[in-house]
């Protein structure tokens, strides 16, 4: 695994947390760019997996 995967799929968990961390005391209307953000940093890590 490269370094840029590393960082990718560490930024996809890291913004996951904070995605939970925000639904469980805001809400999920005040997570969002959390969760959107992770789920793009795993998809960007998969892309480049499968490439």
């Amino acid at each position: 695994m490269k370094l840029m995967d590393i960082v990718l799929l560490s930024l996809a968990v890291v913004f996951v947390i904070i995605g939970i961390y925000e639904v469980m005391t805001l809400g999920i209307g005040h997570a969002y760019w959390a969760i959107m953000l992770s789920f793009g940093f795993f998809f960007l890590y998969t892309y480049r997996k499968k490439r």
